[in-house]
């Protein structure tokens, strides 16, 4: 029990993250040119993945919690607690350690309220559930006048407002979870993910306007809105791929079937993307191109799971192989403006650091499974932003605003 607190400790924390991450090289230089690359911009993205992160953890955690699934458990509990630990960390680096002080006790509090709803929903007690939902609730103001107090801008009803959404979208994929609904789990952990984005621009625009200086440029372009959009859309495709291959090798196939299918939605997601700056005949091409990966990852997870070398290696050449291919589409999209060796090589790295994953999921190391995918998740921004930049650049009277 006192293992499941510290893990459900992390829930929502990352709500008040600020730019903890080191941004990319060449990031952060603000220009009157549309770009999506601007200090802000930075900071923006840094909440929003890390926002997103924090929901993929917070289901993998009180999944494998409500299942009985205590590696599972555990692997995702160190990962949310470095998460928080990043969390408390970023808010004192901006705010100071007085603000870092009180921000660690308002978080405990909210803590409780959330461990009380899942015991309750594993123990069937529907009033410490509705209590707990209350006391969540109620919450939500307490630590929308912290933001008002940190921020100077932020209307406390309006924080409140967002982290009640929060709080109730995350509600929905537990529900799920303790009713053993794998579908309307998947489909409830996408919204939830979306929703972090909802946080994250109105907090980055706070702090930018609140520190213009380190935070120059904006935060609400278009162009930085393509870019959070391809983010949080890849980001989602290596957490549900993550999902899925691990539901197979664990012989849970209605759950895999399920994230499966979440997964082929954030495909068609990522296609419509791209089809709105190409045009429906590119996207057409996209489409196909872009789920013959996921087979291939198919293909691996089952060559592990049956114990096939052959099959295993044949799909890990295929992949590499992939990446070349995908590098050149892209190429051939943006006019050169994404060399094919570079993307090849990002979309390399984006392969192995899933198979990382994979592999420690057939191996049964949780807390590696969690490592590699945190590691994962991060990677993703590598591919996104210069896809991001590239199409700004290509298409600048499209993102000037």
């Amino acid at each position: 029990m006192k293992r499941q607190i510290a893990v459900l400790a992390a829930l929502g924390a990352v709500i008040a993250v600020l730019a903890l991450r080191p941004a990319l090289p060449g990031l952060g230089a603000p220009s009157t040119m549309a770009t999506s690359r601007t200090a802000a911009a930075d900071l923006r993205l840094a909440l929003n993945n890390l926002l997103a992160e924090h929901v993929a953890l917070a289901a993998s955690a009180t999944s494998g919690a409500l299942a009985g699934r205590m590696g599972q458990f555990n692997g995702a509990a160190a990962a949310l607690d470095a998460n928080s630990d990043d969390v408390i960390r970023a808010v004192a680096s901006v705010y100071g350690e007085e603000a870092g002080r009180a921000f660690g006790p308002l978080w405990k509090k909210h803590i409780g309220f959330v461990v009380n709803y899942t015991t309750g929903l594993a123990g069937k007690d529907k009033a410490k559930q509705d209590k707990a939902v209350g006391d969540l609730l109620g919450y939500t103001r307490e630590f929308g006048a912290f933001l008002n107090s940190a921020t100077k801008s932020l209307p406390t009803d309006a924080v409140a407002e967002l982290v009640k959404m929060h709080i109730l979208t995350l509600k929905d994929v537990i529900d799920a979870q303790g009713g053993d609904y794998p579908g309307r789990e998947f489909a409830a952990v996408r919204k939830a993910y979306a929703h972090m984005g909802m946080i994250a621009e109105p907090l980055a625009g706070a702090i930018a306007k609140q520190f213009p200086a380190k935070y120059a440029g904006s935060v609400d372009s278009s162009a930085v809105g393509l870019r959070v959009t391809l983010n949080t859309l890849l980001s989602e495709h290596v957490y549900l791929a993550a999902r899925a291959t691990g539901a197979a090798l664990g012989g849970r196939q209605v759950e895999f079937r399920a994230a499966a299918a979440a997964l082929d939605g954030n495909s068609d997601d990522i296609t419509r993307a791209i089809a709105s700056v190409y045009g429906e005949d590119a996207g057409r091409a996209f489409g196909p191109l872009w789920k013959k990966h996921i087979g291939f990852v198919v293909d691996y997870t089952t060559g592990l799971a049956t114990g096939d070398r052959a099959r295993q290696d044949k799909a890990v050449n295929d992949l590499l192989g992939y990446a070349r291919e995908f590098g050149a589409f892209l190429n051939s999209a943006t006019k050169g403006a994404l060399p094919t060796d570079a993307v090849a090589e990002m979309v390399k790295m984006h392969i192995l650091t899933l198979k990382d994953v994979i592999d420690a999921q057939a191996a049964g190391n949780a807390t590696k499974v969690y490592t590699d995918l945190r590691k994962a998740l991060s990677h993703m921004a590598m591919v996104a932003d210069p896809l991001a930049e590239g199409i700004v650049k290509q298409f600048p009277d499209r993102f000037a605003r």
